[in-house]
């Protein structure tokens, strides 16, 4: 099935056009954008991991390696659009305007975390495994519903194939013609298990047959890939025509958590196949003259008094309200509940 499944690219691994199709659409100010995003999701994504090793963040989920598909998807949503991300999909709701002290503080285990900016329809981060997939079909529908162009994308691992909730999502998507685009980030492993073990079939794309829906697979690697096709599958979406299965073949550089040993499961042999999505772009940019050296360093700057800021608020942010655990589960409290609660309180020394 590979065959019928070709991994679209634009650029190679050396930052050379192999694609003509888009070739027009490039320009300056794109190719800036795309890698000013990409750059500033890996400064927060490298400063997430140096807080969890001081322990002043928890358990971190890393994305470097996956800023090319992260960016590239997220920058062909409209304002108005709905994202359902999971646990790893930080970096494209940075880049949708999510802020960085809000995704710090949702890593710290905080409730406040999961707010997003009154402008932006951003779902919480999906912990348990595609089960954002109906949400992201049934947020589409609703938009048919109401008669407005908005769409959604799904974001998703490979391992979440392998759960009803993808299935039922598609399923249901398909059936009702919703606009919504499934963006899959093939990343090769669902925490240590290798996707050859997760699934017969040879690709992910592959799946969209079942659902007579358009299948795609690229080059998760190569931002323009990414933002081209996935502004295709919108436009798709947009149009009534229902939904797109997108296969973006990424590489997870580090581990699946902070808590997480990758080597105990892989070799760095699989990772010789990926070059890194930020490098490409740079050979990309001096390749076709649209490196400086001086916008580079301004892009530096700004990106770590940036993060350095975030930071700042995170740890400035009052210490949470533990009654908040019992008092926004139900709309009138169980008496049950409210003996624990005042049982936690006494042991806390607090009325």
């Amino acid at each position: 099935m590979e065959q019928y499944y070709p991994v679209k690219r634009v650029i190679d691994d050396k930052g050379f056009f192999v694609d003509a199709e888009y070739e027009k659409q490039i320009d300056e100010q794109l190719v800036k954008k795309l890698y000013s995003h990409m750059y500033r999701i890996r400064t927060f994504d490298r400063k997430a991991i140096n807080l969890q090793r001081q322990g002043r963040l928890g358990t971190y989920a890393p994305f470097e390696g996956q800023e090319a598909a992260q960016v590239g998807s997220a920058l062909a949503l409209n304002d108005n659009d709905w994202v359902f991300p999971t646990y790893r999909d930080h970096g494209a709701t940075l880049t949708f305007g999510k802020s960085m002290a809000t995704t710090f503080l949702y890593w710290n285990g905080r409730v406040e975390g999961c707010l997003t900016p009154a402008d932006r329809q951003i779902f919480p981060p999906a912990v348990p495994i595609a089960t954002q997939l109906p949400h992201a079909a049934g947020a589409a529908w609703a938009e048919k519903k109401k008669g407005t162009k908005n769409a959604a994308i799904a974001y998703f691992g490979d391992g979440a194939t392998s759960e009803g909730d993808f299935h039922e999502g598609l399923n249901f998507a398909s059936v009702f013609k919703v606009p919504v685009v499934f963006f899959n980030q093939n990343n090769g492993y669902a925490i240590s298990v290798p996707i050859e073990k997760q699934m017969n079939s040879k690709t992910i794309a592959q799946k969209s047959v079942a659902y007579g829906m358009p299948g795609i697979r690229l080059d998760g690697n190569d931002c323009f890939a990414v933002y081209f096709e996935t502004k295709k599958a919108f436009n798709h979406a947009r149009s009534g025509n229902g939904p797109t299965l997108i296969e973006a073949v990424t590489w997870r550089k580090g581990a699946h958590t902070t808590a997480d040993d990758p080597s105990k499961y892989r070799t760095e042999e699989r990772a010789k196949d990926f070059v890194d999505p930020l490098l490409r772009l740079e050979l990309f940019m001096k390749n076709y003259g649209y490196w400086d050296d001086a916008w580079m360093q301004s892009i530096q700057e700004k990106t770590t008094r940036e993060v350095e800021e975030a930071v700042e608020e995170m740890e400035k942010f009052p210490p949470p309200n533990v009654e908040d655990v019992f008092d926004h589960v139900y709309a009138e409290m169980p008496a049950q509940l409210a003996k624990q609660k005042e049982a936690y309180l006494a042991h806390v020394g607090r009325k």
